[in-house]
């Protein structure tokens, strides 16, 4: 899933909107930041982001089944990385810009809803 302007500009409208709803999750993003330390275990992350393991596991969930992240089992751990971090580090850092260049308007646009929490 190498991320670069012909694949987004040919995309489907719809499938680049559910990236972005993916994305849009805090949660997921926060899991999102600390995989690109590398790989962690669910436990890891409950541990380190402070969040119920069940939140962590349903976000982790999400994130697989959209291919954003990857798992592989380890004796009786799974241990799960990011798929392409170079491709959304890449996404991250174009967002950050969009977000320089409008300043904080997305965040008080009444037209944006806000990201429903995960159990």
């Amino acid at each position: 899933m190498t991320m670069n302007a012909a694949v987004v500009a040919d995309a489907e409208p719809g499938t680049v909107a559910a990236l972005f709803r993916a994305l849009g999750e805090p949660a997921r993003l926060t899991i999102m930041r600390h995989l690109f330390t590398g790989e962690h275990r669910v436990r890891d992350l409950t541990d380190h982001l402070g969040l119920a393991q069940s939140t962590v596991s349903a976000h982790l969930s999400c994130l697989r089944e959209c291919g954003l992240v990857v798992v592989r089992a380890e004796g009786r751990a799974s241990l799960y990385r990011l798929a392409d971090p170079a491709g959304l580090r890449g996404l991250l850092a174009a967002a950050e810009d969009a977000l320089a260049t409008t300043g904080a308007a997305v965040a008080r646009c009444p037209s944006v809803p806000e990201p429903q929490s995960a159990p």
